[in-house]
């Protein structure tokens, strides 16, 4: 069954892929795994209580585990699935494909929106710039295009650094000549690269997203800054304004030095980015949220990233009774 199908007191013996897992330990001193688990349809909270050592050891996050136990619904704490047993998954068992959390659009789709995207920018630099981060046949593009856009609270899989960065930068396209005074190759170009350091602070292995030594070390925007810093010294005559008006969206993107930017947004591009990029990562959290609600639940508990409980009107109230 996939995870958006199950109800109140199924019993579950299938693969799932493993997104987090923690040992912890009760206030009598017994060690419990909590994870989270699930397929491309949705995520759910498990709990194992035999061997949890071991099964931490064999089954850590980005690993493909056979799991076996009861799902259920509580009024207090959501939606939890209670494991008997869990073991490492053969190949066999599962299809990879079904597992993955993804983007809504395929691969193909963004990269051709990317295209034509790319294709309207006139600027002759930053045309040029882009080129070189992000033509086809660039060393960049190719780490870009598989790079998760985070490790935990938006587009946290495969593409999710692509489809997160397409949609701000269609969105400031769109929006920028209802506001006058704004350059929209600047802000488009600013919101296509405000992420770019993520290829370097965040590492996938396996099916797991970890951060990197230098995402800990120096964080994304600074990797960011760098990187494209670096090239647009490659390339000859850039003009100075225009190197300032990029490289300054990708330091204020985060909109306050309180989350993480050296800088506030100053100009109009750069406002315009870190509030498309604000709200990209605010509804991409959603997504996350609801793909965690049980079959029909209708409100989330409190989420950080959406900054309260989630409300989903559409999704019918959830079945109590077990099956």
């Amino acid at each position: 069954m996939q995870v958006r199908e199950l109800h109140d007191g199924t019993f579950v013996s299938q693969a799932m892929l493993v997104r987090s897992a923690e040992l912890r330990r009760r206030r009598n001193g017994d060690e419990f795994l909590k994870l989270r688990v699930g397929d491309r349809t949705g995520t759910v909270t498990a709990i194992l209580e035999n061997q949890a050592a071991l099964a931490r050891t064999t089954c850590g996050a980005g690993t493909v585990a056979w799991v076996a136990g009861r799902y259920t619904y509580h009024e207090r704490y959501g939606a939890q699935l209670n494991l008997e047993s869990m073991r490492p998954a053969d190949e066999g068992e599962y299809e990879i494909t079904a597992l993955r959390d993804g983007p809504a659009r395929s691969f193909e789709q963004m990269d051709a929106d990317l295209r034509e995207l790319l294709s309207t920018i006139h600027n002759p630099h930053l045309s040029r710039l882009l080129e070189l981060l992000l033509g086809e046949h660039s060393p960049t593009w190719r780490a870009y295009r598989v790079a998760p856009a985070a490790k935990h609270y938006h587009q946290a899989y495969r593409h999710g650094l692509l489809e997160h960065s397409l949609s701000v930068a269609q969105a400031v396209s769109a929006i920028s000549a209802t506001f006058g005074g704004i350059d929209r190759e600047v802000a488009v170009a600013g919101a296509l690269l405000h992420d770019i350091g993520k290829l370097d602070a965040y590492q996938m292995q396996g099916e797991a997203i970890e951060m990197s030594d230098d995402g800990r070390l120096y964080g994304e925007i600074a990797l960011g800054y760098y990187r494209v810093r670096r090239a647009i010294e490659e390339l000859d005559d850039f003009p100075t304004e225009l190197e300032q008006a990029v490289l300054h969206i990708i330091l204020s993107h985060h909109g306050t030095l309180e989350h993480g930017s050296p800088v506030v947004p100053c100009t109009r591009e750069a406002t315009l980015v870190h509030m498309i990029d604000n709200l990209g990562g605010k509804l991409g959290s959603f997504d996350r949220v609801e793909k965690g609600l049980a079959s029909g639940e209708r409100w989330s508990g409190f989420d950080k990233g959406v900054g309260a409980g989630a409300f989903f009107a559409g999704r019918a109230e959830p079945e109590r009774r077990a099956a």
